[in-house]
């Protein structure tokens, strides 16, 4: 049985639903909700192709802020479900991130949602859920 949980999260139903089986399957296991911030994100919003410079920090910050409060939404979620859950954010490519940091911090397990924010999909798992699948240390569940 998995005793430390790692469940990628972003703004989508499919993360939300991930955490809950999560946190239903494994009650007794310690879960923490990891955040990836894609810097490919804050260049993207700049439309820097025409030369045109944008404040990065301001930027950043923007994409810091909302990944605070996607983590908070998770932790209340998770207390109304009975559970108190870890959270964490980190910058980085998002499937590359996962593995490195459930590699990392030891985890035994990741559950993740089948399609994320994106809507970047294959035939029937989301582009990531497939590379985290195919690339995990450690057991991965796919919640659809």
């Amino acid at each position: 049985m998995a005793k430390r949980i790692l469940v990628p999260i972003d703004d989508s139903d499919r993360s939300t639903q991930a955490l809950e089986f999560a946190l239903e399957e494994h009650p007794e296991a310690s879960v923490t909700a990891l955040h990836v911030l894609d810097p490919g994100d804050f260049y993207a919003a700049t439309g820097i192709e025409g030369g045109a410079m944008a404040n990065y920090d301001e930027i950043q910050d923007h994409h810091e802020t909302r990944a605070e409060n996607i983590l908070e939404d998770a932790a209340e979620h998770a207390s109304q479900l009975g559970a108190t859950i870890e959270t964490d954010k980190i910058v980085g490519g998002i499937s590359r991130s996962i593995v490195d940091y459930a590699e990392d911090n030891d985890f035994d397990q990741i559950v993740v949602g089948s399609h994320g924010r994106t809507g970047a999909s294959r035939i029937l798992l989301g582009s990531v859920a497939e590379t985290i699948a195919r690339r995990s240390p450690v057991p991965v569940t796919i919640v659809r």
